[in-house]
């Protein structure tokens, strides 16, 4: 990933090109980024972009990774949209929206949805909104008018009774906090020491606390046949689905992801 990123070559080149040899004026740059990389930085921060949903996110220090389980998500709900019946611009709201990776792919599949995405985190919301804007040097994909950017707010996701003036909702879609303290021994050092605590862990004895958040959101700015759609914690899935199901959301359903593994609950606000 390193040589493809700064070099130009690819994955394979050492195997059908042997000779090629790395131009000794690049040295410096690559031994540093190697310095990096056994420090145990995820290679992420140290090429400064994430691939995802076949796009390229910057990403750094502060700001969680991107990861491919993430992806289920996003092509979750732009098939919940796409299987609505609407008579207006859809409206999207992804919680605890970080690098604005999920909003962003949402807002590129779905030419005229409206998306806002919110996060408490400064460091995170500066990368969300300067992921495609001209004043970060990168353009919009396919020419996307900039009027079609998400947009991005500062807010605590928890503070479930706060004024949101962008409702009703179609779609809620959220990959929150949900890897329990405990769950640390199992993780790996690129993450542990490196990702942003804030992003990834929910106490031990309070491991639900966003999706119940989530719920209140869904209860008060989710349209009635609208749409929820959350990343989960594989070990509390049935858990997971209690919280909404109390909440008084319909049709949940666990979905799982490529090894099997319980992801994303899907559930609706529906009228009793």
């Amino acid at each position: 990933m390193l040589c493809e990123e700064r070099l130009g070559v690819k994955s394979y080149t050492h195997i059908v090109e042997p000779d090629t040899a790395v131009p000794q004026e690049r040295l410096p740059e690559l031994e540093s980024d190697l310095e990096r990389l056994c420090a145990g930085e995820p290679v992420q921060y140290v090429l400064g972009v994430a691939e995802f949903c076949g796009h390229r996110f910057r990403v750094g220090p502060g700001v969680l990774v991107p990861r491919p389980e993430t992806e289920l998500l996003v092509g979750a709900g732009v098939n919940a949209l796409r299987g609505m019946e609407l008579g207006h611009s859809p409206r999207v709201l992804d919680l605890c929206t970080g690098s604005g990776c999920i909003a962003w792919s949402v807002a590129m599949e779905i030419a005229d949805a409206e998306v806002f995405g919110i996060d408490l985190s400064e460091t995170a919301l500066d990368y969300a909104v300067s992921q495609f804007s001209p004043a970060g040097g990168r353009s919009l994909p396919d020419g996307r008018p900039e009027k079609q950017s998400p947009i991005f707010l500062r807010a605590d996701v928890l503070d479930t009774e706060q004024d949101f003036p962008y409702g009703p909702l179609d779609p809620i879609v959220s990959n929150p906090p949900y890897v329990m303290e405990r769950e640390k021994a199992l993780m790996r050092p690129n993450v542990l020491d490196w990702e942003p605590e804030e992003a990834l862990f929910v106490p031990d004895d309070d491991p639900l606390r966003f999706y119940r958040a989530i719920a209140r959101w869904a209860q008060r700015f989710l349209r009635p046949g609208g749409v929820g759609l959350v990343e989960i914690n594989e070990s509390l899935g049935p858990e997971t689905a209690d919280v909404f199901r109390l909440a008084g959301l319909k049709n949940i359903e666990i979905q799982r992801d490529f090894f099997e593994k319980a992801r994303i609950i899907r559930f609706e606000n529906r009228l009793q």
